[in-house]
Formats: C-alpha cells, sequence, structure tokens
C-alpha cells in the first residue's frame, strides 16, 4: 500500500517533531523543508502540504512569497497551523490584531458541517501559544471556528482546499482528530 505523502513546510516552529509524529500516526510519510528553502512545484511528490507555525511576522511577504506561490498554484490541500494559518490570511489581505496572551487548552466551537470536523464534537479543546489573532476571514476565506477570544480559530478558502487553525493541532485529543479530518481530504 502506497503511503500519502505530506511537504511539512517549518516556518520556526518548536514543535516539528511533534507535528510530523502526528502525520505519521495518521498513515502519511512526511518530509520538511523550510520556508526558505520550499520547491517552486510540488510535481506530484506530495498529497498535501502544511504549513507549520512561526515566530517571524506573518507580514514578511517577501521571505514567504515563494511558499504562499506554491501553495496559490499547488492542487493539493493546504493546512496552514497557527502562524502557517497567518501568512495564508495576510497573504489574502487579512490583518493580524494584537489579543491576550494565551498558552494552554482552549474551547473553540467548530462547524461541524465541515469534513475537517468529522471526528470531534462541536466544542473542542485545543493547544495556543500565541498573542496574534486574525479578526476576520479575508476575502475568498470564511471562518469555519470561533472562540470568545478569536473569531476566526479555523479559516477554509471557498474552495475548500487551503485549511487553517489558529490553534496548535499537535498537541492534545482534539488537536489530533482535527488532523484526522484533513487527512481524509488527501488519503
Amino acid at each position: 500500500m502506497a503511503h500519502s505523502r505530506v511537504l511539512v513546510v517549518n516556518n520556526g516552529t518548536l514543535s516539528l517533531k511533534q507535528l510530523r509524529k502526528r502525520f505519521e500516526e495518521l498513515g502519511s510519510q512526511t518530509e520538511a523543508v523550510d520556508a526558505a528553502s520550499v520547491p517552486a512545484r510540488l510535481g506530484g511528490r506530495y498529497q498535501a502540504v502544511v504549513l507549520s507555525g512561526t515566530k517571524v511576522r506573518a507580514y514578511d511577504r517577501d521571505y514567504y512569497k515563494p511558499l504562499v506561490d506554491l501553495v496559490m498554484g499547488a492542487d493539493v490541500p493546504v493546512f496552514g497551523i497557527c502562524g502557517g494559518m497567518q501568512i495564508l490570511a495576510v497573504a489574502a489581505g487579512g490583518e493580524l490584531a494584537e489579543g491576550p496572551q494565551r498558552v494552554g487548552g482552549y474551547e473553540v466551537q467548530v462547524d461541524k458541517a465541515e469534513p475537517l470536523f468529522t471526528y470531534v464534537k462541536p466544542t473542542v479543546t485545543v493547544f495556543h501559544r500565541h498573542t496574534l489573532y486574525l479578526q476576520q476571514a479575508p476575502e475568498g476565506f470564511r471562518s469555519i471556528g470561533r472562540s470568545e477570544h478569536a473569531p476566526v480559530e479555523f479559516l477554509r478558502s471557498d474552495d475548500g482546499r487551503i485549511l487553517g487553525a489558529q490553534a496548535h493541532l499537535e498537541f492534545r485529543s482534539d488537536g489530533l482528530e482535527i488532523l484526522r479530518g484533513f487527512a481524509q481530504l488527501y488519503q
């Protein structure tokens, strides 16, 4: 049986090992590259792309241009996690705002009509470690999850190919089940 391959773009996360392990637990092989080393095209080598979190500000459009070009030109599902979602949202015209520092588990309400949330309840507990928040989905996207502090905890492009999570899904059981929902889109 052939395994699906996921390209994990490391944007400077502290939890790359955990993120890759989660996808491997779900039956995918992973290859990691940093944002400065992304290929110009996927060339059929990968069935999905995952963008990790980052400590670098998502507004550095020049630095992230090759990554954004790859994602926008790809024909596979893409999942931006924390800073990865913020990079994609800013590239699409979204704006980030400072908010309360959240570290630990927080409840989020999700849109159960979305395939991403097939394996979770309408309220999930996910891990956060950040202070920047997307206040509104940019044009071409919509919010599919929200919380008390963030109106856009989860994001989906209008065509359903690009998804994002404010939370670090590599931690906590609900995070794993959301990643399982993503994996069903490409496996």
